[in-house]
Protein backbone atom coordinates (compact mmCIF):
# COMPACT_ATOMS: atom_id res chain seq x y z
CA UNK A 1 0.00 0.00 0.00
CA UNK A 2 1.47 3.18 -1.13
CA UNK A 3 2.60 5.50 1.85
CA UNK A 4 1.20 8.87 2.28
CA UNK A 5 3.21 12.19 2.84
CA UNK A 6 1.88 14.56 1.54
CA UNK A 7 -2.07 14.55 2.17
CA UNK A 8 -3.13 17.73 0.95
CA UNK A 9 -2.14 19.71 -2.54
CA UNK A 10 -2.04 23.64 -3.41
CA UNK A 11 -5.40 25.04 -2.97
CA UNK A 12 -4.61 26.26 -6.52
CA UNK A 13 -4.29 22.36 -7.17
CA UNK A 14 -7.35 21.56 -5.68
CA UNK A 15 -8.96 24.12 -7.39
CA UNK A 16 -8.30 22.73 -10.71
CA UNK A 17 -9.22 18.91 -9.39
CA UNK A 18 -12.36 20.83 -8.77
CA UNK A 19 -13.32 23.01 -11.82
CA UNK A 20 -11.98 19.85 -14.33
CA UNK A 21 -14.82 18.04 -12.66
CA UNK A 22 -17.72 20.54 -12.66
CA UNK A 23 -16.37 21.31 -16.26
CA UNK A 24 -16.59 17.32 -17.36
CA UNK A 25 -20.53 17.10 -15.38
CA UNK A 26 -21.46 20.14 -17.85
CA UNK A 27 -20.26 18.04 -20.93
CA UNK A 28 -22.18 14.89 -19.34
CA UNK A 29 -25.22 17.05 -19.06
CA UNK A 30 -25.02 19.08 -22.36
CA UNK A 31 -24.98 15.17 -24.02
CA UNK A 32 -28.65 14.15 -22.16
CA UNK A 33 -29.66 18.09 -23.31
CA UNK A 34 -28.93 17.05 -27.06
CA UNK A 35 -30.55 13.93 -26.83
CA UNK A 36 -33.45 15.44 -25.52
CA UNK A 37 -33.82 18.46 -27.88
CA UNK A 38 -33.33 15.28 -30.63
CA UNK A 39 -36.61 13.62 -29.26
CA UNK A 40 -34.58 10.60 -27.95
CA UNK A 41 -36.21 9.39 -24.46
CA UNK A 42 -33.85 9.16 -21.31
CA UNK A 43 -34.54 5.34 -20.95
CA UNK A 44 -34.03 3.50 -17.30
CA UNK A 45 -30.38 2.25 -19.11
CA UNK A 46 -29.43 5.66 -20.17
CA UNK A 47 -30.43 7.35 -17.18
CA UNK A 48 -28.44 4.50 -14.90
CA UNK A 49 -25.60 5.36 -17.14
CA UNK A 50 -25.52 9.11 -16.89
CA UNK A 51 -25.89 8.89 -13.15
CA UNK A 52 -22.91 6.40 -12.75
CA UNK A 53 -20.71 8.91 -15.06
CA UNK A 54 -21.64 11.64 -12.88
CA UNK A 55 -21.22 9.55 -9.87
CA UNK A 56 -17.66 8.81 -11.47
CA UNK A 57 -16.83 12.23 -12.26
CA UNK A 58 -17.66 13.04 -8.27
CA UNK A 59 -16.34 10.28 -6.96
CA UNK A 60 -12.52 10.83 -8.98
CA UNK A 61 -12.54 14.31 -7.24
CA UNK A 62 -13.20 13.94 -3.97
CA UNK A 63 -10.48 11.08 -4.21
CA UNK A 64 -7.87 13.03 -5.31
CA UNK A 65 -8.85 15.90 -2.76
CA UNK A 66 -8.62 13.32 -0.05
CA UNK A 67 -8.85 13.81 3.91
CA UNK A 68 -11.81 15.19 4.63
CA UNK A 69 -13.28 15.47 0.86
CA UNK A 70 -12.72 11.49 0.95
CA UNK A 71 -15.12 11.61 4.24
CA UNK A 72 -17.56 13.30 3.05
CA UNK A 73 -17.93 11.10 0.32
CA UNK A 74 -18.84 8.44 2.58
CA UNK A 75 -21.21 10.31 4.46
CA UNK A 76 -22.93 11.54 0.85
CA UNK A 77 -22.95 8.18 0.04
CA UNK A 78 -24.95 7.03 2.74
CA UNK A 79 -27.50 9.81 2.06
CA UNK A 80 -30.04 7.05 -0.05
CA UNK A 81 -33.13 9.13 0.15
CA UNK A 82 -31.19 12.61 -1.51
CA UNK A 83 -28.69 11.14 -4.01
CA UNK A 84 -29.60 9.38 -7.00
CA UNK A 85 -28.66 5.73 -6.86
CA UNK A 86 -25.79 5.91 -9.63
CA UNK A 87 -24.32 8.26 -7.99
CA UNK A 88 -24.20 7.20 -4.59
CA UNK A 89 -23.09 3.78 -5.40
CA UNK A 90 -19.97 5.70 -6.92
CA UNK A 91 -19.46 7.71 -3.82
CA UNK A 92 -19.55 4.42 -1.56
CA UNK A 93 -16.46 3.06 -3.22
CA UNK A 94 -14.36 5.92 -0.83
CA UNK A 95 -14.73 3.36 1.91
CA UNK A 96 -12.03 1.45 0.09
CA UNK A 97 -9.59 4.43 -0.20
CA UNK A 98 -7.13 4.67 2.70
CA UNK A 99 -3.56 5.87 2.53
CA UNK A 100 -1.50 5.33 5.98
CA UNK A 101 1.36 7.63 6.76
CA UNK A 102 4.99 6.66 6.57
CA UNK A 103 6.73 6.23 9.68
CA UNK A 104 8.76 9.42 10.13
CA UNK A 105 5.33 11.47 9.82
CA UNK A 106 3.62 8.72 12.91
CA UNK A 107 6.72 9.91 14.70
CA UNK A 108 6.15 13.53 14.08
CA UNK A 109 2.52 13.59 15.15
CA UNK A 110 4.09 12.08 19.02
CA UNK A 111 6.20 15.14 18.91
CA UNK A 112 4.04 17.84 18.16
CA UNK A 113 2.05 16.55 20.31
CA UNK A 114 3.30 15.09 23.54
CA UNK A 115 7.14 16.67 22.54
CA UNK A 116 8.04 12.91 23.40
CA UNK A 117 8.61 10.05 21.10
CA UNK A 118 6.20 6.76 21.04
CA UNK A 119 8.70 4.32 22.07
CA UNK A 120 8.80 7.25 25.53
CA UNK A 121 5.21 7.39 25.65
CA UNK A 122 4.31 3.78 25.39
CA UNK A 123 5.96 0.21 26.04
CA UNK A 124 5.23 -0.80 22.97
CA UNK A 125 4.43 0.87 20.06
CA UNK A 126 3.39 -0.44 16.59
CA UNK A 127 4.77 1.77 13.70
CA UNK A 128 2.88 0.29 11.49
CA UNK A 129 -0.91 1.05 11.55
CA UNK A 130 -3.50 -1.61 11.33
CA UNK A 131 -6.29 0.09 10.13
CA UNK A 132 -6.21 3.18 7.91
CA UNK A 133 -9.11 5.58 6.95
CA UNK A 134 -10.02 8.79 5.26
CA UNK A 135 -9.17 11.16 8.76
CA UNK A 136 -6.90 8.61 10.51
CA UNK A 137 -5.41 5.33 11.25
CA UNK A 138 -4.46 3.05 14.31
CA UNK A 139 -2.13 1.53 15.75
CA UNK A 140 -1.54 -1.30 18.51
CA UNK A 141 0.94 -0.05 21.41
CA UNK A 142 0.95 -1.24 25.04
CA UNK A 143 1.14 1.29 27.82
CA UNK A 144 4.20 0.96 30.72
CA UNK A 145 1.61 -0.76 33.13
CA UNK A 146 1.64 -3.92 29.87
CA UNK A 147 -2.47 -3.13 29.60
CA UNK A 148 -2.91 -3.16 25.51
CA UNK A 149 -4.41 -0.74 23.67
CA UNK A 150 -4.96 0.96 20.40
CA UNK A 151 -3.87 4.31 18.83
CA UNK A 152 -5.79 6.42 16.72
CA UNK A 153 -3.15 9.09 14.77
CA UNK A 154 -5.05 11.99 12.76
CA UNK A 155 -2.95 12.68 9.71
CA UNK A 156 -1.61 15.92 9.54
CA UNK A 157 -3.50 19.15 8.01
CA UNK A 158 -6.64 17.45 8.49
CA UNK A 159 -8.42 19.92 10.32
CA UNK A 160 -7.16 23.13 8.56
CA UNK A 161 -8.37 21.54 5.56
CA UNK A 162 -12.08 21.21 6.42
CA UNK A 163 -13.42 24.60 5.26
CA UNK A 164 -11.58 24.66 1.77
CA UNK A 165 -12.73 21.76 1.11
CA UNK A 166 -16.24 21.26 2.11
CA UNK A 167 -16.55 24.56 -0.38
CA UNK A 168 -14.85 22.85 -3.31
CA UNK A 169 -17.25 20.12 -2.24
CA UNK A 170 -20.22 22.38 -2.76
CA UNK A 171 -18.92 23.59 -6.10
CA UNK A 172 -18.92 20.13 -7.14
CA UNK A 173 -22.59 19.00 -6.26
CA UNK A 174 -23.88 22.63 -7.26
CA UNK A 175 -21.89 21.68 -10.94
CA UNK A 176 -24.08 18.08 -10.61
CA UNK A 177 -26.87 19.52 -9.74
CA UNK A 178 -26.94 21.59 -12.68
CA UNK A 179 -26.38 18.24 -14.82
CA UNK A 180 -29.58 16.72 -13.43
CA UNK A 181 -32.92 17.30 -12.29
CA UNK A 182 -33.01 13.97 -9.66
CA UNK A 183 -31.47 15.91 -6.67
CA UNK A 184 -32.88 17.50 -4.24
CA UNK A 185 -33.73 21.41 -3.98
CA UNK A 186 -30.26 23.72 -3.27
CA UNK A 187 -31.63 24.60 0.21
CA UNK A 188 -31.76 20.87 1.15
CA UNK A 189 -28.06 20.20 -0.50
CA UNK A 190 -26.72 22.95 1.41
CA UNK A 191 -28.38 22.26 4.72
CA UNK A 192 -26.68 18.82 4.51
CA UNK A 193 -23.40 20.49 3.54
CA UNK A 194 -23.60 22.65 6.72
CA UNK A 195 -24.10 19.56 8.71
CA UNK A 196 -21.70 17.07 6.97
CA UNK A 197 -19.28 20.30 7.91
CA UNK A 198 -20.41 20.85 11.39
CA UNK A 199 -19.93 17.14 11.72
CA UNK A 200 -16.60 17.11 10.15
CA UNK A 201 -15.39 19.68 12.25
CA UNK A 202 -16.60 17.46 15.66
CA UNK A 203 -15.00 13.97 14.28
CA UNK A 204 -11.52 15.46 13.84
CA UNK A 205 -11.68 17.17 17.41
CA UNK A 206 -10.64 13.37 19.60
CA UNK A 207 -11.39 15.17 22.92
CA UNK A 208 -15.11 15.21 21.74
CA UNK A 209 -14.86 11.15 20.71
CA UNK A 210 -13.34 10.72 24.11
CA UNK A 211 -16.26 12.59 25.69
CA UNK A 212 -18.48 10.10 23.69
CA UNK A 213 -16.70 7.63 25.08
CA UNK A 214 -16.93 7.84 28.36
CA UNK A 215 -20.79 9.08 27.90
CA UNK A 216 -21.70 5.79 25.82
CA UNK A 217 -19.73 3.89 28.12
CA UNK A 218 -21.45 5.41 31.17
CA UNK A 219 -25.25 5.60 29.82
CA UNK A 220 -25.86 3.62 26.65
CA UNK A 221 -24.69 0.10 27.53
CA UNK A 222 -26.92 -3.36 26.94
CA UNK A 223 -25.79 -6.06 28.59
CA UNK A 224 -23.16 -7.61 25.75
CA UNK A 225 -22.17 -4.79 24.77
CA UNK A 226 -18.58 -3.32 25.12
CA UNK A 227 -17.43 0.06 24.51
CA UNK A 228 -13.84 0.86 25.31
CA UNK A 229 -12.34 3.90 27.51
CA UNK A 230 -10.31 6.65 26.68
CA UNK A 231 -6.92 6.71 28.15
CA UNK A 232 -6.94 10.27 29.10
CA UNK A 233 -2.91 10.58 29.57
CA UNK A 234 -2.20 9.49 26.53
CA UNK A 235 -4.36 11.63 24.15
CA UNK A 236 -5.28 15.09 22.19
CA UNK A 237 -6.86 16.83 19.90
CA UNK A 238 -5.36 14.57 17.08
CA UNK A 239 -4.20 11.77 19.00
CA UNK A 240 -6.37 9.21 21.10
CA UNK A 241 -5.75 6.09 23.00
CA UNK A 242 -8.23 3.57 23.85
CA UNK A 243 -8.53 0.35 25.64
CA UNK A 244 -8.17 -2.33 22.97
CA UNK A 245 -11.12 -4.44 22.19
CA UNK A 246 -10.03 -7.98 21.24
CA UNK A 247 -12.62 -9.48 18.41
CA UNK A 248 -13.21 -9.87 14.52
CA UNK A 249 -14.73 -7.97 12.05
CA UNK A 250 -18.43 -9.07 10.62
CA UNK A 251 -16.72 -10.55 7.53
CA UNK A 252 -13.81 -12.19 9.74
CA UNK A 253 -16.14 -13.43 12.34
CA UNK A 254 -18.86 -15.18 9.70
CA UNK A 255 -15.69 -17.16 8.35
CA UNK A 256 -15.23 -19.10 11.38
CA UNK A 257 -19.35 -20.42 10.54
CA UNK A 258 -21.04 -19.27 13.55
CA UNK A 259 -23.90 -21.13 14.44
CA UNK A 260 -27.59 -19.87 13.32
CA UNK A 261 -28.22 -19.21 17.62
CA UNK A 262 -24.83 -17.33 17.73
CA UNK A 263 -25.95 -15.19 14.61
CA UNK A 264 -29.24 -14.73 16.04
CA UNK A 265 -27.63 -13.72 19.98
CA UNK A 266 -25.39 -11.28 17.52
CA UNK A 267 -28.41 -9.91 15.61
CA UNK A 268 -30.29 -9.06 18.66
CA UNK A 269 -27.90 -7.48 20.51
CA UNK A 270 -27.84 -5.14 17.66
CA UNK A 271 -30.93 -4.74 16.91
CA UNK A 272 -31.59 -4.03 20.55
CA UNK A 273 -29.02 -1.58 21.10
CA UNK A 274 -29.89 0.29 17.81
CA UNK A 275 -34.24 0.60 19.47
CA UNK A 276 -32.49 2.06 22.71
CA UNK A 277 -29.85 4.03 21.27
CA UNK A 278 -32.88 5.46 19.43
CA UNK A 279 -36.08 5.52 21.80
CA UNK A 280 -34.09 5.55 25.25
CA UNK A 281 -30.80 7.24 25.15
CA UNK A 282 -32.02 9.20 22.31
CA UNK A 283 -28.02 9.47 20.93
CA UNK A 284 -26.48 7.67 18.42
CA UNK A 285 -23.55 5.85 16.91
CA UNK A 286 -24.00 7.20 13.65
CA UNK A 287 -21.00 5.42 11.99
CA UNK A 288 -22.50 1.98 11.36
CA UNK A 289 -20.02 0.69 9.22
CA UNK A 290 -19.07 -3.45 9.59
CA UNK A 291 -15.55 -2.24 10.34
CA UNK A 292 -16.63 -0.71 13.63
CA UNK A 293 -18.33 -3.60 15.10
CA UNK A 294 -15.94 -6.56 16.99
CA UNK A 295 -17.12 -9.71 17.68
CA UNK A 296 -15.93 -11.30 20.64
CA UNK A 297 -15.10 -14.61 21.31
CA UNK A 298 -17.80 -15.06 24.41
CA UNK A 299 -20.53 -13.58 22.62
CA UNK A 300 -20.08 -10.03 23.12
CA UNK A 301 -20.00 -6.89 20.39
CA UNK A 302 -17.31 -4.35 20.51
CA UNK A 303 -18.16 -1.31 19.47
CA UNK A 304 -15.67 1.56 18.42
CA UNK A 305 -15.38 4.61 16.52
CA UNK A 306 -17.25 7.52 18.00
CA UNK A 307 -16.21 10.08 16.22
CA UNK A 308 -19.82 10.35 14.62
CA UNK A 309 -22.60 10.25 17.05
CA UNK A 310 -25.83 12.61 17.32
CA UNK A 311 -28.23 13.48 19.67
CA UNK A 312 -31.66 12.56 19.13
CA UNK A 313 -34.48 15.18 20.79
CA UNK A 314 -37.65 13.35 22.26
CA UNK A 315 -40.22 15.59 19.81
CA UNK A 316 -38.20 13.65 16.76
CA UNK A 317 -38.35 10.16 17.89
CA UNK A 318 -42.04 10.47 19.27
CA UNK A 319 -42.92 11.85 15.66
CA UNK A 320 -40.84 9.16 13.91
CA UNK A 321 -42.21 6.27 16.15
CA UNK A 322 -45.90 8.05 15.23
CA UNK A 323 -45.15 8.42 11.68
CA UNK A 324 -44.00 4.55 11.51
CA UNK A 325 -47.03 2.95 13.75
CA UNK A 326 -49.34 4.40 11.27
CA UNK A 327 -47.60 3.27 7.99
CA UNK A 328 -48.06 -0.20 9.68
CA UNK A 329 -51.50 0.37 10.20
CA UNK A 330 -52.53 1.76 7.01
CA UNK A 331 -54.64 0.30 4.46
CA UNK A 332 -54.11 0.71 0.77
CA UNK A 333 -57.02 2.37 0.60
CA UNK A 334 -57.20 4.07 3.67
CA UNK A 335 -57.29 7.38 4.53
CA UNK A 336 -53.52 9.48 4.37
CA UNK A 337 -54.18 12.35 6.42
CA UNK A 338 -52.57 11.12 9.82
CA UNK A 339 -49.66 10.14 7.57
CA UNK A 340 -49.17 13.49 5.69
CA UNK A 341 -49.52 15.36 9.16
CA UNK A 342 -46.78 12.66 10.58
CA UNK A 343 -44.25 14.15 7.88
CA UNK A 344 -44.85 17.62 8.37
CA UNK A 345 -44.22 17.03 12.14
CA UNK A 346 -40.80 15.67 10.59
CA UNK A 347 -40.41 18.24 8.54
CA UNK A 348 -39.64 16.87 5.80
CA UNK A 349 -43.19 17.97 3.62
CA UNK A 350 -44.54 21.57 3.85
CA UNK A 351 -47.75 22.25 5.80
CA UNK A 352 -48.88 23.59 2.75
CA UNK A 353 -49.21 20.31 0.87
CA UNK A 354 -52.55 19.49 0.03
CA UNK A 355 -53.63 15.88 1.16
CA UNK A 356 -54.97 15.02 -2.70
CA UNK A 357 -51.43 15.70 -3.94
CA UNK A 358 -48.88 13.87 -0.73
CA UNK A 359 -51.75 10.94 -1.68
CA UNK A 360 -51.47 11.48 -5.53
CA UNK A 361 -47.87 12.39 -5.86
CA UNK A 362 -45.99 11.68 -3.09
CA UNK A 363 -46.99 8.02 -1.43
CA UNK A 364 -46.61 6.47 -5.17
CA UNK A 365 -43.34 7.72 -4.98
CA UNK A 366 -42.45 6.71 -0.89
CA UNK A 367 -44.44 3.17 -1.51
CA UNK A 368 -41.06 1.03 -1.79
CA UNK A 369 -39.34 2.96 0.93
CA UNK A 370 -41.78 2.64 3.54
CA UNK A 371 -42.75 -0.87 2.54
CA UNK A 372 -38.63 -1.71 3.04
CA UNK A 373 -38.37 0.95 6.78
CA UNK A 374 -41.68 -1.00 8.33
CA UNK A 375 -41.05 -4.54 6.93
CA UNK A 376 -38.98 -5.88 9.90
CA UNK A 377 -42.02 -4.58 12.33
CA UNK A 378 -44.80 -6.29 10.82
CA UNK A 379 -44.19 -9.78 12.85
CA UNK A 380 -43.06 -10.10 16.15
CA UNK A 381 -39.77 -11.96 14.66
CA UNK A 382 -38.43 -11.02 11.49
CA UNK A 383 -35.73 -13.08 9.36
CA UNK A 384 -33.40 -10.92 8.26
CA UNK A 385 -31.91 -13.46 5.30
CA UNK A 386 -34.94 -12.68 3.59
CA UNK A 387 -34.13 -8.38 4.13
CA UNK A 388 -34.94 -6.83 0.59
CA UNK A 389 -32.43 -4.34 -1.11
CA UNK A 390 -32.59 -0.84 -0.01
CA UNK A 391 -35.40 0.38 -3.01
CA UNK A 392 -33.45 2.08 -5.83
CA UNK A 393 -35.60 5.08 -7.49
CA UNK A 394 -36.45 5.22 -10.74
CA UNK A 395 -36.47 8.74 -12.47
CA UNK A 396 -40.06 9.46 -11.81
CA UNK A 397 -40.29 8.77 -8.35
CA UNK A 398 -36.82 10.74 -7.43
CA UNK A 399 -38.27 13.55 -9.53
CA UNK A 400 -41.45 13.29 -7.29
CA UNK A 401 -39.27 13.16 -4.16
CA UNK A 402 -37.03 16.10 -5.03
CA UNK A 403 -40.25 18.24 -5.76
CA UNK A 404 -42.20 17.41 -2.62
CA UNK A 405 -40.08 16.87 -0.07
CA UNK A 406 -38.59 19.85 0.92
CA UNK A 407 -36.65 19.65 4.01
CA UNK A 408 -36.25 17.22 6.97
CA UNK A 409 -35.35 17.40 10.59
CA UNK A 410 -31.58 17.62 11.24
CA UNK A 411 -32.05 13.84 12.97
CA UNK A 412 -33.01 12.57 10.13
CA UNK A 413 -29.98 11.61 7.59
CA UNK A 414 -28.03 10.44 10.92
CA UNK A 415 -31.59 7.89 12.00
CA UNK A 416 -31.97 6.65 8.18
CA UNK A 417 -27.90 6.08 8.10
CA UNK A 418 -27.42 4.01 11.33
CA UNK A 419 -31.09 2.21 10.37
CA UNK A 420 -29.29 1.53 7.12
CA UNK A 421 -26.15 0.47 8.54
CA UNK A 422 -27.50 -2.52 11.13
CA UNK A 423 -29.94 -3.77 8.38
CA UNK A 424 -27.02 -4.48 6.22
CA UNK A 425 -25.23 -5.95 8.99
CA UNK A 426 -28.22 -8.14 10.52
CA UNK A 427 -28.61 -9.00 6.90
CA UNK A 428 -25.07 -10.34 6.91
CA UNK A 429 -25.33 -11.99 9.47
CA UNK A 430 -28.73 -13.82 8.31
CA UNK A 431 -29.78 -13.12 11.54
CA UNK A 432 -33.63 -14.09 12.95
CA UNK A 433 -34.59 -11.16 15.83
CA UNK A 434 -37.70 -10.57 17.64
CA UNK A 435 -38.31 -7.02 17.03
CA UNK A 436 -41.55 -6.82 19.00
CA UNK A 437 -40.99 -3.87 21.24
CA UNK A 438 -42.93 -0.77 22.98
CA UNK A 439 -42.42 1.61 20.32
CA UNK A 440 -43.37 0.58 16.74
CA UNK A 441 -45.92 -1.99 15.85
CA UNK A 442 -49.02 -2.05 14.66
CA UNK A 443 -50.96 -2.18 18.07
CA UNK A 444 -48.65 0.83 19.19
Amino acid sequence: MARNDKLSTSTLARGAITGMAVAQAGIVHLGYLARKHAGEEDSKARQAGREAELGRILFSALNRLKGTALKASQLLSMETGLLPEGVRLQLARSFHQATPLNRALVHRVFRQEFSRDADQLFQYFDPQAFAAASLGQVHHAQLHGGEPVVVKLQYPGIASSIGVDMRMIRSLLQGVRLSTDLLPDSDIVERLMADIEYKLAEEVDYTHEAEQLRWFGEHALLPGIVVPQPIASHSTRHVLTMQAVDGLHLDAWLVTNPSQQARDRAGQLLFDWFLHSTFVWRRLHADPHPGNFLFLPDGQIGVVDFGCTKRLSPDFTAALAKAWCALLQHQPDGDCEALRQHYVDLAMISPSLSLAEFERELMPALASLQAWQIAPFRTARFDFATRSPYPAFEATPQRAIARYMTGFRDEIPYFERTYLGISHMLKSLRARVSTDNRWVGAGT
